[in-house]
């Protein structure tokens, strides 16, 4: 495979032995896999640890280590796998809006996502925006709420540019906002750094993971657990009391093996 990618061990990391065409179906049942699978986390920004975008470095972590990544990482890896089967796919940048007001100003290009062609229609794949994961592709078109299995979406325009909103239990919530102009390799290193060291990042002062299987989404934030319906709606929440407990969390909910001790972690986390 190309740039050394191993196509079979990213669809056994997924658990995934579908159908490989390039079509809306496949596209569909990879990205349910990919966040089921392979969860957002940001410990190494967390950690002061350089996080690497290069696809031999990513491949390493996400598919050959058991661990999980944010969006630069999950979309290279992603962009990866849609290539190798054959799919027309484009990566973006979108300006981060998840806890912005309607009169904040831009901040950088610190999220990256994807735009695959399907018989001549754009859709949005998204599998690394780890606030409000995305269980399943859009179609990039302007008005109507699209739902999924997780949730309900709606792309939109805002001062020029376009948007992602989310159905929450309090209402539509924008996401991100973006333009199509494709973005290459460097731009993913510089959002990356940017985003893995500056410290109003809050993945970079705050322990955060996001998994979402068919039926719910998990939520880690600090010491804070959630597991939530669809649309956001939360349907259970705990407080985790220990290392020990943080640890066997992340093990047993998220499905990873973290760099350092839980004890470690622990120390880095607040109530």
């Amino acid at each position: 495979m190309e740039n050394g990618f191993e196509l079979d061990s990213y669809l056994a990391r997924i658990g995934y032995s579908g159908p490989l065409t390039p079509d809306l179906a496949t596209l569909t049942a990879l990205q349910a896999a990919h966040v089921d699978a392979i969860p957002f986390e940001a410990l190494d920004p967390l950690l002061g640890r350089p996080v690497h975008v290069d696809l031999p470095s990513v491949q390493q972590k996400l598919v050959l280590s058991r661990r999980g990544g944010y969006c630069f990482e999950q979309s290279v890896l992603f962009q990866a796998v849609l290539q190798a089967i054959g799919f027309s796919v484009t990566g973006l940048t979108g300006r981060v809006r998840w806890r912005s007001a309607p009169t904040d100003p831009l901040g950088p290009r610190q999220h990256m996502m994807l735009l695959v062609e399907l018989d001549g229609r754009p859709y949005i794949a998204d599998v690394g925006f780890g606030i409000c994961m995305m269980d399943a592709p859009i179609r990039l078109e302007v008005g109507h709420e699209q739902q999924t299995g997780m949730g309900t979406f709606r792309i939109g325009q805002w001062n020029g540019l376009t948007t992602i909103s989310a159905k929450q239990p309090t209402g539509w919530r924008m996401m991100y906002a973006f333009d199509l102009v494709p973005q290459i390799h460097a731009d993913y290193v510089l959002g990356s750094w940017y985003t893995s060291t500056n410290p109003t990042v809050p993945i970079t002062t705050t322990l955060m993971m996001e998994r979402v299987t068919r039926d719910v989404r998990h939520k880690l934030v600090n010491r804070r657990c959630t597991v939530e319906a669809r649309n956001g709606e939360v349907i259970a929440e705990h407080m985790i009391e220990s290392a020990e407990e943080l640890g066997r969390h992340i093990d047993e909910v998220f499905r990873i093996t973290p760099p350092v001790s839980a004890e470690e972690l622990w120390a880095r986390t607040t109530s």
